[in-house]
């Protein structure tokens, strides 16, 4: 399995956006591409798919900018992942719900393919973006440390 760089970039969007909208203010998306190095015409795509699914909100004018449709804790990786990679599959015979592959009776290695999707799953639907934001809160060097 390989994660496009859409998927990691929509993951990252979405990480800035919990880290940086407030209650009253969206997020431009200049300052998004600007902290995430990403230029404007890529987010631009990335933000369009995110908006259509409902996953951010979007403002006109000059207090617009995107906000997360709902917490942090709404959306897990997978949710990301899967709606800009489509299939998390690690081969082509499970990317439906029904494997329609005419080898599958025999198959010696589908029980490993299906152990691999099956942990993938487990793993990215596990992970919450809120997640994301303690892990990283947990590993960041206190910003009051005085000797």
């Amino acid at each position: 399995m390989h994660i496009s760089t859409k998927g990691r970039y929509a993951l990252r969007m979405m990480i800035d956006l919990a880290q940086h909208q407030t209650t009253e203010e969206n997020v431009p998306l200049k300052k998004i591409a600007e902290r995430q190095q990403i230029s404007v015409k890529y987010l631009e795509q990335i933000i369009t798919a995110l908006s259509r699914a409902g996953y951010v909100k979007s403002l006109r004018g000059s207090q617009g900018g995107y906000r997360l449709a709902y917490p942090p804790e709404h959306y897990t990786v997978g949710m990301i992942l899967r709606l800009t990679e489509g299939t998390l599959s690690p081969v082509a015979c499970l990317d439906n719900e029904v494997n329609e592959c005419p080898r599958q009776e025999v198959c010696p290695t589908l029980f490993v393919w299906q152990k691999l999707y099956d942990a993938i799953n487990e793993t990215v639907d596990s992970i919450t973006l809120q997640d994301i934001l303690d892990n990283q809160a947990a590993n960041s060097p206190a910003d009051d440390y005085v000797i």
